[in-house]
């Protein structure tokens, strides 16, 4: 008889933030599987826990995935871990939890903290509707490509973002997505944890007047208001965007890719009135 996979929430950062379901199992597993095995060392000695550790982590996932799934079906209970947070959300884990479903393996999931769900809870936005994307891409291409087919989303936007591109992240989204609502939330439930809310370009120009940006930042887009673009003049509604912050040339991409025209369409008709 196989063993069982559990997958088990763990702290965002304050390691008070823990099921006492999450200790209990932790503490009879035959082994954990995590990213980094001091990361892991650390929440196992806070509450006097010492189990086998094994790294799990995407560069070595798909041998050890093959590894575990051995173990599991020899009767070991195997609990997976990431370094914070809940695994496989933006974690790795996916191909461990879906061969163990193929081979009839149970998977429990040990439900607990998640960035994203703490983020959201308290940013402000609304919450009925949510898309969580996971990080930006790196490239700004692809990230402004992103963004354009989130565009018409009916959902507050959700993503991951490193402090180092923080700034370029959110040009774009002034860009694609015009003043919408955005908040920002850094070090969550840590001693420095912040909230900051603004239009993108008012958080840019924010966060770059520091001397550093640290922290693990969750980044969210608010529904922005529905315009009926059709029934406000062009000019208007470049002007609306530039009153925001958007430089005019990128107001009027915006402009044109919400009315189906092309920007050149758009510059004549402001140059005609």
């Amino acid at each position: 008889m196989s063993g069982t996979l559990y997958v088990v929430a763990t702290p965002i950062g304050n390691l008070e933030d823990i099921t006492l379901r999450a200790v209990r199992i932790l503490g009879v597993v035959d082994q954990i599987a995590c990213e980094d095995t001091r990361q892991t060392r650390k929440l196992l000695d806070r509450y006097g826990i010492s189990k086998p550790l094994v790294s799990y982590h995407e560069h070595n996932e798909r041998t050890r995935a093959q590894e575990l799934l051995r173990d599991l079906q020899a009767g070991q209970n195997i609990a997976l871990v990431s370094d914070a947070g809940t695994p496989l959300i933006a974690d790795p884990g996916y191909r461990l939890v879906t061969e163990a479903r193929a081979q009839g393996v149970p998977v429990s999931p040990v439900p607990g903290p998640s960035a994203l769900l703490a983020a959201l809870s308290a940013s402000g936005l609304p919450t009925d509707a949510f898309f969580f994307g996971g990080f930006l891409p790196v490239k700004k291409g692809q990230r402004r490509k992103i963004l354009e087919a989130m565009k018409t989303s009916p959902a507050t936007l959700i993503f991951y973002e490193a402090p180092h591109r923080i700034l370029d992240a959110l040009e774009d989204i002034a860009g694609i997505l015009g003043p919408r609502p955005v908040t920002v939330a850094r070090e969550l439930t840590k001693i420095h944890e912040e909230f900051l809310h603004g239009t993108p370009l008012e958080l840019r120009d924010t966060l770059a007047q520091r001397e550093a940006i640290k922290g693990e930042i969750t980044l969210m887009i608010g529904k922005g208001e529905p315009l009926a673009v059709e029934e406000i003049p062009l000019e208007a509604a470049v002007n609306k965007l530039t009153q925001s912050g958007v430089p005019r040339m990128e107001a009027m991409k915006t402009v044109a890719r919400q009315r189906g025209l092309s920007k050149r369409e758009v510059y004549k008709e402001l140059s005609e009135s």
